[in-house]
C-alpha cells in the first residue's frame, strides 16, 4: 500500500490548473474558456476562443471589469500562433488592490482574426490598431482599423518573429 502512494502522477493530471474566482464565475454562468496558470503576481489568466471573446468580454464587463488596462499582441514564434492579450481591471472607489484578469486569444498565424472589443471598452481603439500594425491581427468590427505607427504603405508586420526588415525604405514626403 505504501508503494501506491509513491506512484508518479501522470503529466496530464499534474498540469491541471486550479480555476480562479472569475474563471469559476464564468464556468457557473456557462461561458466556455480554459484556465491557464496565474502570472507571478497572481493575476488570473484565461484562454478564450476567438468566437467566444465578445460574449465573455461582455460578461466580464457586466461582472465589474470596467477598465481595459492593456491590449496587445504576442508572437509565439515562426510558424506558431499569434496571441491577442487583454488585461482587465475592476476599478472601484474603495479597492486597495483591484481585481485583475488577463484574457488570451490564440490565433492562427495565417488568418489572425478576432472580434474587436472597442464597443465594450473604448480604450481598445488605439491598442487594437497597434496590434494590427505590428502583428497583423485583424480586429473585426473595429471602426478605424488602419496603421497607427508605420507608414500606410508599409509591407509586413514588424513585431512578428519571422519578419524580415527591408534593406531600404524611401520616405517620399520627408522634405
Amino acid at each position: 500500500m505504501a508503494d501506491e502512494e509513491l506512484q508518479p502522477v501522470p503529466a496530464a493530471e499534474a498540469a491541471i490548473v486550479p480555476s480562479g474566482p472569475t474563471s469559476q464565475w464564468l464556468t457557473e454562468n456557462g461561458f466556455a474558456h480554459e484556465s491557464l496558470a496565474a502570472d507571478k503576481n497572481g493575476v488570473e489568466i484565461i484562454k478564450v476562443e476567438a468566437d467566444f471573446l465578445l460574449p465573455i468580454a461582455t460578461a466580464l464587463y457586466a461582472y465589474g471589469f470596467n477598465y481595459l488596462q492593456f491590449q496587445g499582441g504576442v508572437d509565439l514564434g515562426p510558424g506558431q500562433d499569434l496571441v491577442s492579450v487583454y488585461h482587465l481591471v475592476k476599478v472601484s472607489d474603495n479597492a486597495d488592490k483591484p481585481e485583475e484578469i488577463r484574457v488570451k486569444v490564440f490565433l492562427p498565424r495565417e488568418n489572425p482574426v478576432v472580434p474587436s472589443v472597442y464597443w465594450i471598452w473604448k480604450t481598445a481603439d488605439w491598442q487594437e490598431r497597434e496590434s494590427y500594425d505590428m502583428f497583423g491581427i485583424i480586429y473585426e468590427g473595429h471602426p478605424n482599423l488602419k496603421r497607427i505607427l508605420m507608414p500606410e504603405d508599409w509591407v509586413g508586420w514588424p513585431l512578428r518573429k519571422d519578419y524580415i526588415s527591408p534593406d531600404f525604405y524611401e520616405l517620399q514626403d520627408a522634405y
